[in-house]
C-alpha cells in the first residue's frame, strides 16, 4: 500500500535554494568507489567542505549517459560488490551525521529491478528526497511516477540539452519542484576543458527564458574556471568526472583540497 504523504515540510533542496541561489556547487560520485565502504567517508568530507548538495551515483552495468570516467568508477564499484541494498544501508548510517542534501542518480532499470515501491520506501527511509533518472520518459513520469514519487515525498529531476525545444523546456519547468539539470553539451559526461562559445549561447538562451526553476549545469564542468563561468549564467553546477579522477589519483583523504580548489 502506498503511503499518503502530507507535504507539510519543505524539502532540504528547496530550503537550500531559498537561502542560496548563486554559485551552488554539487559534486557527483559513484557509491562504492574507490572502495566499497568509502561512500560514508566521501559524504562526510564533502558535507564538511562547503559543497551545497551531493549526487550519489548508483553504479549500473550499462550507464548510457555516462562517459568513460563514470563508467570506470561504476565498473570498479560493481566489482567491489556494491549494490542498491548496500548503498541504502550506507546512506542510512550516515544520514544523521551530515546536513547536505543528497540526490540519488541512476537509471530506471535499476528502480524496476529493485521494485518501484521498495525503492521509494528505501529513499524515504534514508532521507533521499530527490532522484535523477536520465532515461525516465516524460510520458511515463506523467502517467505513473509523478504520483508514485509524490506519495513518498520524492522529487524527480529532468535533464535538458542544447537540442531540447523551448516548448519541452517550459513543460519541464512547470513539472519541476527540485531543479532542472542543464546538460552543457549534447554528449556523455566527462571533463571537456573550457566552456565553448556555443555552450555560452545555449546558457544565454536558457537564461533568457525566465524559468521559475533552479538551473544547475552538468557534463563538462571540471575546475574552478568552468564552474565560475557556468555560474555566470545558471544557479550552479555539478562536478562529476573531475572529482572521480581526483579520488582515483589523490584519495578520499584529500577531498578538502578538491573543494578548496573549486570554491576559493
Amino acid at each position: 500500500k502506498t503511503p499518503i504523504l502530507t507535504k507539510n515540510k519543505m524539502s532540504s533542496l528547496t530550503n537550500l535554494f531559498q537561502k542560496k541561489n548563486k554559485n551552488l556547487l554539487s559534486v557527483y560520485f559513484s557509491a562504492g568507489f574507490p572502495q566499497k565502504d568509502d561512500t560514508k567517508a566521501i559524504l562526510k568530507s564533502l558535507d564538511a567542505n562547503d559543497v551545497d548538495f551531493i549526487e550519489v551515483g548508483m553504479p549500473f552495468s550499462d550507464p548510457l549517459a555516462d562517459g568513460t570516467t563514470i563508467q570506470y568508477s561504476s565498473a570498479v564499484a560493481l566489482e567491489n560488490g556494491i549494490n542498491l541494498d548496500l548503498i541504502f544501508e550506507q546512506l542510512n548510517e550516515v544520514k544523521s551525521e551530515i546536513s547536505t542534501p543528497l540526490v540519488l542518480m541512476g537509471y530506471l532499470n535499476q528502480v524496476l529491478k529493485y521494485g518501484e515501491k521498495e525503492f521509494c520506501q528505501k529513499c524515504k527511509d534514508c532521507g533521499i528526497e530527490t532522484v535523477i533518472l536520465p532515461d525516465l520518459p516524460m510520458i511515463e513520469y506523467e502517467n505513473h511516477y509523478k504520483a508514485l514519487f509524490a506519495s513518498y515525498g520524492i522529487s524527480n529531476v529532468f535533464l535538458i540539452t542544447p537540442q531540447t525545444s523551448d516548448q519541452r523546456i517550459r513543460k519541464i519547468d512547470q513539472m519541476t519542484d527540485a531543479f532542472i539539470y542543464v546538460v552543457a553539451s549534447s554528449s556523455i559526461t566527462g571533463a571537456k576543458g573550457e566552456i565553448s562559445e556555443a555552450q555560452i549561447a545555449y546558457f544565454e538562451r536558457i537564461k533568457a527564458m525566465g524559468l521559475k526553476s533552479t538551473l544547475i549545469v552538468g557534463f563538462g564542468i571540471s575546475n574552478k574556471s568552468t564552474f565560475k563561468k557556468a555560474c555566470e549564467y545558471m544557479n550552479g553546477a555539478i562536478i562529476g568526472s573531475a572529482f572521480i579522477n581526483f579520488l582515483k589519483d589523490k584519495g578520499v583523504g584529500q577531498i578538502p583540497a578538491f573543494a578548496k580548489g573549486i570554491l576559493d
